[in-house]
């Protein structure tokens, strides 16, 4: 009766994410008295996997099959049903991302399963079985209740905060009979970014929008972003304008962002860029307009010019860390 959780990795690293959905899915087993077993796909190595009991991962099955170190929402469905039925699971969580939102749907129809996709908070039980989301890119909130024997959830990334633990899990291999459709489509290239913080694991994203007039004056954007630690994040019409790459563009046609921290400079905050960035726990806003719409979603503001605040800005925090070393 295992909680099953689906881990993700980047050429055998597991993500910080997938972390945080072990983490949510031990307080779903605290609760209804059971253990969370943790499905890896793909080439792990083992001190990588058993890591994951140190956020209360009991037990890893591993489906050690190096195609599957890429997305083949097929093959990764087929393995979860294999995982589910062995457990006997009647929970399974995944991530509210790219893998997530490609296999979670599929896993629920062949388990026959209630689903909430994008859940931001734990099951109330108290109520049936009752999960918060958000609705409307983000403006309202959903409560809605899975009356389903069998539940499959994806998890909003950095919803909760980890909590590290003493722990290791054992890890047992999950033997696996793949069909040629599962792999019915062919990877040709993989083109992977490297060298920068990703965006979907960012504590701290620094954003540039058209306000900054150019893409010549983008060094103060990444001067900023390399002061902090942070991902370098931008608006759609700076993407389409080639200023920055498309992977980049966050809000509703981009990428989704739920940093502890997003600075947002030269952005207007039209409501489809905010439908990519209003998880994020605290926003701070530069824009030499005062009556830009981002400054009413922003828990800070300054009212300047771009290129005149980030150089300042950068200052104070390189002697703000020099000062608390």
């Amino acid at each position: 009766m295992s909680v099953i959780v689906l881990v993700e990795h980047t050429d055998g690293i597991i993500k910080k994410k997938s972390f945080e959905a072990v983490q949510y899915a031990s307080g779903i087993a605290k609760k209804a008295g059971t253990t969370v077993t943790a499905v890896v796909l793909g080439t792990v190595a083992d001190n990588e996997m058993e890591s994951l009991g140190q956020y209360g991962a009991q037990k890893v099955l591993h489906v050690a099959d190096a195609r599957l170190d890429e997305l083949h929402a097929r093959a990764y469905t087929s393995a979860l049903f294999a995982a589910a039925q062995k457990e006997n699971s009647k929970i399974i969580i995944a991530l509210h991302d790219i893998n997530g939102r490609a296999v979670a749907p599929r896993l629920a129809v062949k388990l026959n399963a209630g689903l909430v996709a994008g859940a931001l908070s734990y099951p109330d039980t108290d109520k049936g079985f009752v999960i918060k989301k958000a609705v409307f890119s983000g403006k309202a909130f959903a409560y809605l209740n899975i009356t389903s024997d069998v539940k499959v959830i994806t998890l909003m990334p950095n919803t909760f905060p980890l909590n590290k633990v003493d722990g290791k899990a054992s890890i047992e291999k999950l033997d696996m009979s793949f069909v040629d459709k599962d792999f019915g489509i062919k990877v040709k290239e993989v083109n992977k970014i490297t060298g920068e913080i990703p965006l979907g694991d960012a504590q701290l994203v620094v954003s540039g929008g058209r306000g900054m007039k150019g893409p010549e004056n983008w060094g103060l954007i990444e001067d900023l972003a390399k002061e902090l630690g942070a991902a370098t994040a931008c608006s759609r019409p700076v993407a389409d304008a080639h200023w920055r790459p498309h992977h980049e563009h966050v809000g509703q046609t981009g990428g989704t962002v739920r940093p502890n921290l997003y600075i947002a400079v030269g952005i207007s905050g039209a409501i489809q860029h905010l439908a990519g960035v209003n998880g994020s726990k605290t926003i701070v806003v530069i824009n030499k307009d005062p009556e830009a719409p981002f400054f009413k979603a922003a828990n800070y503001g300054v009212v300047g010019d771009a290129l005149e605040v980030l150089p300042k800005l950068k200052e104070a925090v390189k002697k703000f860390r020099q000062n608390h070393k």
